[in-house]
């Protein structure tokens, strides 16, 4: 119940910034068109789709969506099968932590770093999207370890 709200929070939270990309990248090419430079789309542009793309990674990750290599998973078949998910969700599960730690410390060090176009805003606030991304990859990952460890004895393989 909670990663699937989770999963909606995120969903929702990235076509926000999708929506705001676009229309951004809108404005910039009326802008251009008529002889006007809007110098702060580029930045609020390129920082949103940051925005949706790490929401978007995190819940691809839940759902299993994102990249891999499949060869061999699809040959394996029973408790190889479930073995090889749950080591590969170990090694996520390893990665995730790390991305999270990182980002925070990333947080901590370009906070009050400002946006060249619009100083009023902190890059902080651009770059709190790692640890939220590698958090919520942290909650998906240790749920996906939960369920297969779980389902282990069970002739079905889990995704």
């Amino acid at each position: 119940m909670l990663i699937k709200l989770l999963e909606r929070i995120q969903l929702t939270i990235g076509v926000l910034f999708l929506v705001v990309f676009f229309i951004t990248i809108v404005i910039q090419v009326i802008t251009r068109y008529m002889g006007v430079s809007a110098i702060w789309t580029e930045e609020v542009a390129t920082y949103s789709f940051i925005w949706a793309v790490f929401m978007g990674a995190s819940v691809m990750l839940n759902r299993r969506e994102h990249f891999k290599f499949d060869l061999l998973l699809n040959k394996l078949t029973g408790k190889s099968k479930k073995s090889l998910y749950l080591m590969n969700d170990f090694i996520l599960l390893l990665f995730s932590i790390g991305l999270f730690y990182l980002g925070i410390e990333a947080v901590q060090n370009f906070w009050n770093y400002t946006w060249v176009s619009i100083p009023e805003l902190k890059m902080g606030y651009v770059w709190i999207s790692i640890p939220i991304m590698g958090g919520t990859m942290v909650i998906y990952t240790f749920a996906h370890i939960l369920r297969n460890v779980r389902n282990f004895s069970e002739k079905e393989v889990t995704e």
